[in-house]
């Protein structure tokens, strides 16, 4: 597409005092224009993206944001974050410069659009790592101000996830008022005009962003969307703000989803285990009326999204399902309508079972990873270890040791074993696995 700079022109970058030559225009939106443009003076081609703000955006207090954000790393690898700022002496707007997107990464609103397809994990593990990377940023004393489905790309392959327009982002509670956020995303009370963007209402847009992610749909769109033929400002200040009512609030279903305009909701609702349903029911319903202390914490959708993942098995059928943390099937298979995803019920490993009784389903070929054994660090690269079928007894499976430690095994009779790296361990009822940092016990 054509934009407002000329390809083959340069922009000087600040702080690393070298130029860029700016190539084509990748894109538009409210604040500027995103070029592919190329650094000089690398011995290697390098290629990074260029944000070059339209003259109304290109005010002062947007550079001298722009030019504290340059100088700090950024939370985590999720994040695009700005590298330099760019000039051009000819012309009174300027730009940042900021890595380049992949192409394997695509906008979540084709996600919800249902133009993508991703496999339910995948797309947990996008979740996982959304609430990881915002938790980070957080923890800096930083928020984002408008987290919407427009500013995450994810791969769909992977569930890998970038966070796009972190020009955005300022000290909580010291942030300019020029960005409010997106309109549906926004904490009721910014649509209402009594709060600025904030760590609170970070929050609340994160909590919808899953649900959308998640469910297909918004979490306050319900029948009060479809009364009327026309749905206007009033309407919406209403339903996303003055009057806003979670779909699926258990105290009143006044805004219930209509079976027509919403089945999305209703669908995917009844896909998901219990605990995720009441996170999201707390989310918007203390979250709404309690935006300082009733909101869900990105740690919370962190271990949410990590449980969730740990409880999806495979159907006979190839579908992937939800079963409940005591095995049970939480419905019938979406794609086939069984009402098992396995002729016998599937053994589980419980984590640290005087604790949280974190459950692990245990079909063959599931992985366990840093956070299973006792790390807090959340990285689905390093395998820890994997469930495998016994070469010659095909109805026992083992647990594989793919870590670089030995683990401690004992029979439910006492009987101990010391299970070496790239030794099993059966899946016997009652066995427990001492991992080094946490146990385990095997329940059928």
């Amino acid at each position: 597409m054509a934009g407002r700079l000329s390809g083959g022109m340069t922009v000087r970058l600040r702080h690393h005092d070298v130029d860029c030559s700016v190539g084509e225009c990748l894109g538009s939106g409210g604040q500027g224009e995103v070029y592919r443009v190329e650094l000089h003076g690398s011995s290697a081609t390098e290629e990074l993206a260029l944000k070059w703000y339209f003259r109304e955006w290109a005010t002062p207090q947007q550079w001298a944001d722009l030019d504290w954000l340059t100088q700090q790393e950024p939370p985590n690898a999720c994040f695009l974050w700005p590298i330099d700022l760019a000039t051009d002496p000819r012309q009174p707007e300027f730009g940042y410069v900021m890595p380049l997107r992949p192409p394997r990464f695509h906008s979540c609103t084709e996600v919800v659009a249902g133009r993508l397809d991703i496999s339910f994990s995948a797309l947990l593990r996008a979740c996982l790592r959304l609430s990881d990377a915002f938790l980070s940023l957080h923890a800096r004393g930083l928020c984002y101000r408008d987290i919407s489905f427009g500013n995450v790309l994810l791969d769909p392959a992977t569930g890998d996830v970038l966070i796009a327009d972190n020009d955005n982002v300022a000290i909580d509670g010291l942030g300019t008022v020029g960005v409010r956020g997106t309109e549906r995303f926004m904490a009721p009370e910014i649509v209402r005009g009594k709060a600025l963007p904030s760590l609170a209402t970070d929050l609340y847009s994160l909590s919808v962003l899953l649900f959308y992610l998640l469910m297909v749909s918004h979490p306050l769109e319900g029948r009060r969307m479809v009364k009327g033929d026309v749905f206007s400002r009033e309407d919406a200040l209403d339903v996303y703000g003055r009057q806003a009512l979670f779909v699926f609030d258990p105290e009143d279903d006044s805004n219930a989803p209509d079976p027509v305009r919403h089945r999305n909701a209703l669908l995917y609702w009844s896909l998901y285990p219990q605990f995720v349903r009441d996170l999201f029911v707390r989310a918007f319903t203390t979250g709404l009326e309690d935006p300082l202390s009733g909101r869900v914490r990105e740690g919370e959708w962190r271990e949410c999204m990590a449980r969730l993942l740990d409880l999806l098995v495979p159907c006979r059928c190839g579908a992937e399902v939800f079963v409940e943390p005591d095995g049970r099937p939480v419905t019938r298979c979406w794609k086939c309508g069984s009402p098992a995803p396995a002729s016998a019920p599937l053994p589980r490993l419980v984590l640290d079972p005087a604790l949280d009784r974190h459950v692990v389903t245990l079909p063959e070929g599931r992985q366990l990873f840093a956070h299973h054994t006792g790390s807090r660090r959340f990285d689905y690269r390093a395998v820890e270890a994997e469930v495998v079928r016994h070469p010659q007894l095909v109805d026992i499976t083992g647990l594989r040791n793919l870590s670089a430690v030995s683990w401690v095994a004992r029979t439910v009779e006492g009987a101990a074993a010391t299970i070496a790296p790239g030794r099993s361990v059966a899946l016997t009822p009652g066995t427990s696995i001492d991992f080094g940092r946490v146990s385990g016990v095997v329940e059928a």
